[in-house]
């Protein structure tokens, strides 16, 4: 009999995947970051418990891409400054991916709320001009011109924080108490330059980084680098302060909220 291809795997070839996935070489991305200081309370509002503002409110936008053989990727992220458990780090909003691939793994293994979206990094000279975009907006957009090069950081260690949730079958909230996700990226920093330039956000119903505008402008970078992550769950969070923040993760927050048709067996 041919071999069906939704049957089962046997253990050699789950061990063969086990193990391709666990030796991938560096992978480097070209990217445009972008940090600015934006309204406390906006920031404060943005954090579900038990995260906490920082006391700096921060945003910052990362947009690269990735030159995978056969597989080119743009990835991008907007995240706010956040604080859990005397570790600071950056809790995302919104992660932009251009293929189904990086969006499935981050978003079920992870609780990275990632999104398919258009990505799109570009570089002519010294002008440089990077962009996310969902439904036709371009809400964020960086732009500017490399000023010089900057001195080469040492290998990072940064911490992204996720919440890993399942919406409940009979659309009542949640099927098992949500979980936070301790993110920890080793980076790695190959090439950084200073690009002199502006932050654009522009509106959107289902992106609304506009909320959080830029008030001080920190810092822009475009530079290329590697990374890697490992994540831990640290602990589960009360079902019910979280659920007034999942809409963040869906365009139609109705679509969770929603319990099965009435008739439906």
């Amino acid at each position: 009999m041919a071999r069906i291809r939704y049957g089962a795997r046997d253990e050699a070839e789950i061990a063969a995947a086990r193990t391709a996935s666990s030796k991938l070489p560096d992978i480097w991305s070209t990217g445009v970051v972008a940090v600015w200081e934006s309204d406390p309370d906006a920031v404060a509002a943005v954090l579900p418990p038990p995260l906490k503002p920082t006391g700096q409110p921060l945003v910052r936008v990362n947009i690269s891409k990735v030159d995978l053989p056969g597989y080119p990727l743009g990835a991008g992220s907007v995240a706010v400054a956040a604080e859990h458990g005397g570790v600071r780090g950056w809790y995302p909003l919104v992660m932009p991916m251009t293929h189904e691939r990086a969006l499935i793994g981050g978003r079920e293994v992870f609780g990275e709320p990632k999104k398919l979206g258009e990505v799109e990094v570009e570089r002519d000279g010294l002008v440089v001009s990077a962009r996310l975009a969902r439904h036709g907006i371009a809400f964020v957009e960086v732009r500017g011109a490399v000023s010089g090069p900057l001195p080469l950081p040492e290998p990072t260690r940064k911490t992204d924080f996720y919440f890993k949730f399942l919406p409940a079958v009979d659309g009542s909230g949640f099927d098992a108490d949500p979980m936070l996700v301790h993110c920890v990226r080793n980076e790695k920093v190959r090439k950084l330059e200073a690009v002199t330039g502006d932050v654009v956000l522009r509106e959107s119903m289902y992106d609304p980084v506009a909320d959080l505008p830029v008030r001080s402008l920190v810092e822009i970078t475009i530079g290329e680098k590697t990374t890697d992550q490992q994540g831990r769950v640290v602990e589960r969070v009360d079902a019910q302060a979280l659920l007034p923040y999942i809409h963040q993760r869906y365009d139609d927050p109705a679509q969770i909220l929603d319990g099965p048709p009435e008739g439906s067996a």
